[in-house]
């Protein structure tokens, strides 16, 4: 899940940078987690949004997003979160580091879409 074009989060949000290494074990597993902790990271208060890529190297970079440091440390503290995490570290990651910061500025751009061409 990305956040939408044009939706940055707001000036002094939290924003959790998760960089990890997968390992090969279980990938349908993994997926199957990884969505199931997007969907309830999205209904914890504070959530407004969350960018995630991973290489074919199995280098991954997420960052989700929160109203502010209570909202995710809150969701650190989520018990389905945390039991993730432990099977996490038990099978799917060689190794990972999070980063919390505040968000100082934001902004996006777009490429503007190619004018239409006559046939």
């Amino acid at each position: 899940m990305s956040m939408a074009p044009g939706d940055l989060p707001p000036k002094d949000a939290v924003a959790v940078i998760f960089v990890s290494q997968r390992t090969e074990a279980d990938e349908a597993g993994y997926e199957r987690a990884g969505a199931a902790m997007a969907a309830l990271a999205a209904r914890q208060p504070g959530y407004l949004g969350m960018d995630s890529a991973r290489g074919a190297d199995g280098l991954g970079i997420t960052v989700s997003y929160w109203a502010d440091e209570a909202s995710a440390r809150a969701w650190r503290a989520h018990a389905e979160h945390a039991a993730t995490r432990d099977v996490g570290r038990a099978r799917w990651y060689d190794s990972y580091r999070m980063i919390a910061t505040r968000v100082t500025r934001a902004y996006d751009w777009h490429r503007a879409a190619a004018p239409d061409t006559p046939d």
